[in-house]
């Protein structure tokens, strides 16, 4: 334990739990967020869609300054938000980790809904038709048919969240600065290595993120290219199981 702390640096290890409990809550919100969210939105027909999904898309392009700024300005006590918040915890939400988690689920929002979008408007349509004539209602179509057929952005949708906020930089330091053991994730404990000119250490837990990161995206690759293959060969089935039957 001594030898590791010694190679990534003191903070290392509060950092990288702090930054895994971070990306699995950030990444797990995400997804029930966005799952309905992304039905919703694939199969929402109207002139304003264009817009809305412009708007959500925003963090892809928004520099993370911009959006860790305003947000900063939301979370803070003299906000609506902020003294929401605090009325009800009697804590701040700025510089705290529930700010980080609200933080990096809008930042990261796009990155679950886009896979879960695609996927969704990809989806035969004929499955849900099946599904009406068994008597499935909306909910319970989706949840038996329409999960199970997208699992592969799903996981996809999982993978990405989670890698993005393993990476978040300027929108985790503006709202939630550098407090170690609080929010002090990975990315802040690198750059402070480097403020230090502790240069060997950065260099050893930025190789340690680029290798996470690099294993993490091919598997999210070959898994959704295995995915892909075998999706291509379904089809729907000539005689569908009855709906009380499992």
């Amino acid at each position: 334990m001594n030898a590791l702390s010694e190679f990534f640096g003191v903070y290392a290890f509060d950092a990288i739990w702090l930054t895994l409990k971070l990306a699995l809550i950030t990444s797990g919100l995400l997804l029930l967020v966005t799952l309905p969210l992304a039905w919703f939105l694939a199969n929402w027909h109207s002139k304003a869609k264009p817009f809305v999904m412009s708007v959500l898309a925003l963090p892809l392009v928004l520099p993370p300054t911009v959006l860790g700024f305003y947000l900063l300005i939301a979370f803070s006590p003299q906000s609506a938000l902020g003294q929401g918040w605090h009325t009800l915890t009697g804590s701040n939400l700025a510089f705290s980790f529930e700010g980080l988690v609200l933080g990096s689920v809008l930042y990261s929002l796009p990155f679950a809904l886009q896979p879960l979008y695609g996927g969704f408007s990809q989806l035969d349509a004929r499955y849900l038709d099946v599904a009406k004539t068994l008597g499935f209602s909306a909910t319970e179509a989706f949840v038996r048919i329409v999960l199970p057929l997208s699992k592969a952005p799903i996981i996809v949708a999982l993978g990405l969240s989670f890698a993005h906020t393993i990476g978040e930089f300027g929108v985790v330091l503006m709202i939630g600065g550098n407090i170690p053991g609080e929010t002090q994730v990975l990315s802040i404990a690198l750059y402070e290595q480097v403020e230090a000119l502790e240069y060997e250490k950065a260099h050893n837990l930025a190789i340690a993120l680029l290798i996470f990161s690099f294993v993490l995206l091919a598997a999210l690759y070959r898994f959704n290219g295995i995915a892909s293959r075998f999706g291509s060969r379904s089809q729907i089935p000539r005689s569908a199981p009855n709906k009380g039957e499992g």
